[in-house]
């Protein structure tokens, strides 16, 4: 009976020791994990981030481009070259609506159209046939009235580098931002040139109330 309660006891301390050893183990662990997180937490830079473990990898997407649909209405003529201006200003073509046009500077949100006669022009911003559209490589380019109908283009002339310009076709927002501006005459038609990065014109009469010459506003693309 002595031997048997000996071995009894002993059997009991080892237990005691090993379960011992395992808390003292795995509580040191749970102190050092809790640690980490606190130092993360900590970072002025991740307050009020989810504390991420030192076994734990957080991978973040990178930022990405959305690339544009241009309109596929099948009455755009696709080109690659601007096409002339008309003989006739009043020339008829067909009217197509391509989405909006805002400019915060000048409290300006239109809806702009595709097309390079009065006919559209009257209606609002219009899109120079044969330029890139907006977000695309190349220059995009719109002409606008001052005085007349909507005047949407009114105040151009007050736009300075860094305002921007925001675009809306088919829900993609392309951001541009004025890069500077010129007065030219009418028929300084290399404004619509197609340029190898992705730029912006708009144009309108100038001065205001008078066809002698065109302001021009230079554009950027930011992003989309």
């Amino acid at each position: 009976m002595r031997q048997t309660g000996a071995v009894r006891d002993a059997r009991r301390l080892v237990i005691v020791l090993v379960v011992g050893v395992l808390i003292s183990t795995g509580g040191s662990l749970w102190l050092r994990q809790g640690d980490e997180a606190a130092a993360i937490v900590d970072d002025p830079g991740l307050r009020g981030a989810k504390p991420v473990l030192a076994t734990t990898t957080t991978v973040l997407n990178a930022p990405t481009t959305v690339a544009p649909t241009p309109p596929t209405d099948p009455r755009i003529v696709k080109t690659t070259r601007p096409i002339d201006v008309p003989v006739n200003a009043r020339e008829r073509e067909p009217l197509i609506e391509i989405g909006t046009i805002e400019i915060p500077k000048i409290g300006l949100t239109h809806r702009i159209f595709h097309g390079i006669s009065l006919t559209s022009i009257d209606q609002g911003p219009s899109h120079w046939p044969g330029t890139a559209f907006p977000g695309e490589v190349g220059n995009t380019v719109f002409a606008g009235h001052r005085v007349t109908k909507t005047k949407p283009f009114r105040n151009i002339d007050q736009l300075v580098p860094g305002d921007e310009v925001i675009f809306t076709i088919n829900d993609t927002r392309s951001v541009y931002a004025v890069t500077g501006s010129e007065i030219v005459t009418p028929n300084a038609l290399d404004i619509v040139n197609p340029t190898p990065t992705a730029t912006g014109t708009l144009f309108a009469c100038h001065p205001p109330g008078s066809a002698r010459y065109r302001y021009v506003v230079r554009l950027a693309l930011k992003g989309t």
